[in-house]
């Protein structure tokens, strides 16, 4: 467990970093400490809470939310992520769909951010909540908040400039591990919520320190490009070794 810790301490570190939180690489990672996965997504949805509501709440403060577009964005996924975690699925699709989205999460961190290779927003605002949903059913399904997909869908489509998509990607994420832990809830039962918590308390405490560390080096010490490139590694590295095992 004390291993386990620190994994879920630097992810939470890198991944708050750059306005997501971390909740596919918690599933890795309790995935390939060969916890039971029925339990992946309770504690990875919890962990990802822990992160992104801090996050969230720095961006408000920073006022560079777009709040209209943001929250038309996410009230279209919400709903389709808590059916997302209501779907039954096996272990072995479970893990590959999981295994998958971390290399191309891994991919898309790569994608350069340019502020100023922004449009005006009106011209996406109907069509980015219908690529929303969908990508909302999914993160439900295995367990995480979905900004990783919806993050490089804003940027090429060049919805807002980049700090605006990490404030609405941080709130998609916040928004979705609730409705998604909801379904996951009503899918396992009070006494799989149970033993999720009993196993994963220390992990919630490691999430919670590691997220506000890197919420400070974002804001006042480490480049974005080197934090950037650190996570992706990361992901990528966690990605392939769980598609590996299968």
């Amino acid at each position: 467990m004390a291993m386990l810790a620190v994994a879920f301490f630097v992810a939470a570190l890198l991944y708050a970093s750059v306005g997501f939180g971390g909740g596919s690489t918690y599933t890795a990672l309790l995935a390939l400490g060969e916890v039971d996965y029925r339990l992946l997504p309770l504690v990875s949805l919890s962990c990802n809470i822990v992160v992104v509501a801090g996050s969230t709440i720095r961006f408000a403060r920073a006022r560079v939310t777009p709040w209209r577009d943001a929250v038309l964005v996410t009230a279209a996924a919400a709903p389709a992520a808590f059916f997302g975690g209501l779907t039954p699925i096996d272990e072995t699709t479970f893990l590959g769909i999981l295994g998958a989205c971390l290399v191309l999460t891994g991919l898309s961190l790569l994608l350069p951010l340019r502020e100023e290779s922004v449009v005006a927003p009106a011209r996406w605002a109907r069509a980015m909540p219908l690529v929303a949903m969908p990508l909302g059913y999914l993160a439900g399904l295995v367990g995480i908040g979905g900004g990783i997909f919806l993050a490089p869908v804003l940027h090429l489509a060049r919805w807002h400039g980049a700090r605006a998509i990490a404030a609405t990607a941080s709130l998609f994420i916040l928004v979705n591990s609730l409705s998604g832990l909801g379904g996951q809830v009503l899918k396992g039962g009070a006494g799989r919520l149970g033993a999720a918590v009993d196993f994963g308390l220390p992990l919630l405490v490691a999430v919670a320190v590691g997220g506000q560390i890197g919420n400070l080096l974002a804001l006042k010490y480490l480049p974005q490009r080197w934090i950037r490139l650190g996570t992706a590694a990361l992901t990528a590295w966690v990605g392939m070794r769980l598609l590996l095992a299968l």
